[in-house]
């Protein structure tokens, strides 16, 4: 290579290397979404989610070895509506996803939120990249035990509701549902969003609390409710 073949190779390199990080900056973020109210496990232990430093946060959070900065990419590919063949009991709100193992561990005290029985339900499922699809909503049965790690046989065969493709409105998919009425004590609101445009299927976990036999049905949301975050951050592409 001769000199002047040299000094313009370095000129072509040197020009070409801002239009390489130009390129992947305004390459979008590669996320998608979660509950935040009822908060979900995932978006309540985040940074932003306001209760990262609970004590069933941190555990999660040790177990991961890592924060839950991507909150909004708990997602499966191929499932295809074969969740229970897919995802092992034991594994349902980390989705089998080793990145998520934390979010499966059996407590008491993961941060929830107040419902009232048979009540009315406005659930906001924050999006960071819009997608179709149908959610379908469970609730653990009347007898869950916290305690324990959650498996297919704490939930109902069929969802309590099915909402396919509700209005996005201010960052998030609304969603208006009727609540069981025969709960009580605390539970697991489970939801499976099965896209449609992509071969993607979210789990998410919001621990809930119904009222015990004999106290006021009341619906008073848990002392810090999760706001719905307003962008996300960007993050290298992940497909």
């Amino acid at each position: 290579m001769t000199r002047m073949t040299a000094r313009l190779s370095v000129r072509v390199a040197a020009a070409a290397a801002p239009l390489l990080l130009l390129t992947w900056a305004a390459e979008p973020a590669r996320a998608h979404g979660a509950p935040t109210d009822p908060v979900s496990r995932v978006y309540a232990c985040s940074p932003g989610g306001g209760a990262a430093r609970s004590a069933a946060c941190r555990a999660a959070i040790a177990a991961n070895g890592a924060p839950f900065t991507a909150w909004d990419d708990l997602r499966v590919a191929g499932v295809d509506g074969r969740d229970r063949q897919v995802i092992p009991d034991g594994r349902l709100c980390s989705g089998n996803l080793p990145a998520y193992r934390g979010l499966d561990l059996a407590r008491r005290d993961w941060p929830a939120t107040r419902l009232a029985p048979g009540g009315r339900l406005s659930l906001a499922y924050a999006s960071t990249i819009a997608h179709t699809g149908t959610f379908r909503l469970y609730l653990t049965e009347q007898g869950y035990d916290p305690s324990r790690p959650l498996t297919w046989s704490d939930l109902p065969e069929r969802p309590f509701a099915r909402i396919t493709d509700p209005p996005l409105r201010d960052g998030a998919y609304r969603m208006e549902v009727t609540l069981p009425a025969d709960r009580t004590g605390r539970q697991v609101l489970y939801t499976v969003w099965q896209n449609s445009s992509t071969p993607d299927t979210y789990y998410s976990c919001s621990d809930v609390v119904f009222p015990e036999h004999g106290e006021a049905a009341g619906v008073a949301r848990s002392a810090r409710p999760a706001a719905t975050p307003a962008a996300p951050r960007p993050r290298p592409t992940r497909t």
